[in-house]
């Protein structure tokens, strides 16, 4: 099965659609739900990587475990601060077997971004330039998560740079949108370090499912309608270091979740970079704020929160802010009167 479009919300429609109708009931180790075999989805833009929907429009999370992956960890502290259905996964309470920065970053000291870039660098033609997620070792032991996706493939051809990921089970309501904005972004990373231009994005699943409990979810995507093609900024041009970039984005990172004051001024980061540090200190506030007993976003919070969404350079994530409020509203008015006025 085939389905190619230009943005994300438009894949998650069709590929929704589709899994909605599949008469393929499948009952595996975690939950029933429908399923589809062996399908190659192609997003044509890969910066059309967020969905624009109410449903399924979580910069938030994604932009967390992208993150997390870079920074090369598989602790728990880091990964449930943006998502806390990770804790479920973990053997010990303190990890995760599956995560995937170790593997990508540097497990038995081999540090396979750096291994693909070199490659990419040096023989541009090459289709040995495959990162690998899954591993035998996942099969020996009963571990509660071992990695979806098998490889990570890049091609350099024309000047353009394509990727094609390969994943043996992906959760589509769940996973899918986390997955294509991860690799879409590591894409367009790797395509500014070697200084060509974005290709597409193929992603390959053997088992593309639907959970039966994500069925409404699904269903109240699709009657949201169609949404407008807007797509993520481009990286910066001139910068042809984004690794660099990305380590300054995690070291601020780290000082945001351990609410740290910082000045991002002083990062000296492109204005891209600097509008992603502002999403996660809006995330912040939020996370702090849910803490309380009543989940009351606190004055001073919603001033920080107007005076950092005037700081975005890119009104794309205007949606993404006004929607996390909304969301804050619609807890607080179902947890009865509030004194506060939100944003």
């Amino acid at each position: 099965m085939y389905i190619s479009a230009q943005t994300l919300d438009d894949l998650l429609r069709e590929v929704f659609g589709r899994l909605l109708k599949s008469k393929s009931h499948i009952e595996p180790r975690r939950k029933a739900g429908k399923e589809l075999i062996g399908v190659l989805l192609e997003l044509k833009n890969p910066r059309a990587r967020l969905s624009r929907t109410e449903k399924k429009g979580v910069p938030f999370s994604c932009l967390g475990e992208f993150l997390w992956y870079f920074s090369g960890r598989n602790d728990l502290d880091f990964i449930c601060h943006y998502v806390p259905q990770y804790r479920e996964e973990s053997d010990d309470g303190k990890t995760i077997h599956g995560a995937y920065g170790p593997r990508l970053m540097g497990k038995q000291g081999v540090n396979q971004v750096e291994n693909v870039l070199n490659l990419l660098g040096t023989r541009r033609d090459s289709r040995r330039a495959v990162i690998q997620l899954f591993s035998a070792e996942d099969l020996a032991g009963d571990y509660k998560d071992i990695p979806c996706t098998c490889t990570l493939q890049f091609m350099l051809r024309r000047n353009r740079l394509h990727m094609l990921t390969s994943m043996r089970s992906n959760d589509a309501f769940r996973g899918l949108p986390h997955d294509v904005f991860a690799f879409t972004m590591m894409q367009e990373i790797f395509a500014r370090t070697l200084k060509v231009e974005l290709g597409t994005y193929k992603h390959v699943v053997g088992s593309l499912h639907l959970y039966d409990k994500d069925r409404d979810g699904a269903q109240a995507f699709l009657d949201e309608g169609w949404q407008r093609s807007i797509a993520m900024p481009s990286m910066p041009l001139d910068d042809t270091e984004p690794l660099k970039a990305l380590q300054k984005v995690l070291r601020a990172e780290e000082m945001i979740r351990r609410n740290r004051a910082i000045d991002i001024s002083k990062l000296r980061l492109d204005s891209y970079w600097e509008d992603l540090v502002r999403l996660l200190q809006i995330y912040q506030y939020y996370a702090q704020d849910r803490k309380t007993p009543s989940f009351s976003l606190k004055k001073e919070s919603q001033a920080a929160i107007v005076k950092i969404k005037k700081e975005m350079k890119s009104r794309m994530y205007d949606v993404y802010i006004n929607k996390k409020r909304r969301a804050a509203e619609r807890k607080l008015i179902s947890q009865g009167p509030v004194q506060a006025r939100l944003l």
